[in-house]
């Protein structure tokens, strides 16, 4: 199983809108999301990640077939006088889910990030708490925190990542 995973460029924000479509969809599991009057979800957070720094769309792919896509955002936290990584979307298709891919895509961005992170879900989602949680501990090889935070319905894990030893 070949994984590629690479930046959405501009030109292919309509696939990550697309896709953006199917990750909704199945959160309707976890919260009350509606479409609209179209027939579509949306996400009003979607050009941002072209025109804000410190966010970072990704696509990946396996065997040349788009899999899933992460959306991670970067903010200086007033409360921790520090800058701080999150993801702000985690979408792995139902085909590739179980297969490893999931994790070797947030292995790749918490090493191109390195730095503080915070990993959130929600209450909720507890299927993602299981896999964050998992992926989580191997990477830091248990030196994260979780934490609950008074702004968020869920856990969250706290945790930095170091630049690659080469």
């Amino acid at each position: 199983m070949n994984l590629e995973i690479e930046r959405v460029p501009i030109e292919d924000k309509s696939v990550l809108r697309n896709l953006l479509e199917l990750y909704i969809y199945d959160f309707t599991e976890f919260g009350p999301y509606d479409v609209d009057a179209h027939g579509l979800f949306g996400y009003k957070y979607l050009d941002l990640y072209w025109t804000e720094e410190g966010r970072y769309p990704f696509i990946y792919r396996v065997d040349g077939k788009i899999a899933g896509f992460a959306l991670v955002r970067r903010e200086f936290r007033e409360d921790l006088e520090e800058y701080c990584y999150s993801i702000a979307e985690f979408f792995v298709m139902k085909r590739y889910r179980g297969s490893g891919i999931g994790r070797d895509v947030a292995f790749y961005l918490f090493q191109q990030f390195p730095g503080l992170w915070e990993v959130d879900e929600m209450e909720s989602n507890k299927p993602a708490q299981a896999f964050w949680r998992k992926v989580i501990n191997e990477f830091t090889q248990g030196a994260f925190e979780e934490i609950r935070k008074e702004n968020w319905n869920g856990p969250v894990q706290r945790f930095r990542s170091s630049l690659p030893i080469e």
